[in-house]
């Protein structure tokens, strides 16, 4: 994965992880049990479709999968999408020493964190909105 970008692949699958300019760039989205982190998950999944970056294994990280914490070292851009004020992901990311990435947090954008509630679609769409805004700015750095 940490080559995702390289020349020795495919065009076509090197697309599918790779944030522009030929960036590797991974999502890492909270997966909480609140409506704030189904919003960060489908956001990432959606810029996922959009070839904006791929999805990589949180968990892994939290697990201290040494791989998986060699891949997010290796990445040209890691995209953190917590959900709320907790800021689970970029901890893990910080506990790590991992400083290659940029974060984006659901709750402020206005979305209250609430448990037993289902995302909606526009909750969504301005949540991707707000990770795609993180990730250009951090490419452009």
């Amino acid at each position: 994965m940490a080559e995702c970008c390289g020349s020795s692949r495919p065009k076509q699958a090197a697309s599918s992880c790779c944030g522009g300019g030929g960036k590797n760039v991974l999502l890492y989205a909270c997966s909480g049990g609140a409506n704030v982190a189904e919003i960060a998950d489908r956001a990432a999944r959606r810029l996922m479709a959009e070839g904006k970056g791929t999805m990589f294994c949180l968990a892994g990280l939290g697990a201290d999968i040494q791989g998986m914490v060699q891949t997010a070292r290796d990445a040209d851009l890691n995209l953190v999408l917590d959900g709320c004020p907790m800021d689970c992901a970029k901890k893990i990311f910080q506990r790590h020493g991992i400083t290659n990435y940029t974060q984006a947090k659901v709750t402020d954008l206005g979305i209250e964190k609430v448990k037993g509630v289902r995302a909606t679609d526009e909750q969504v769409a301005a949540a991707a909105d707000a990770a795609r805004a993180a990730i250009a700015k951090a490419l452009m750095a």
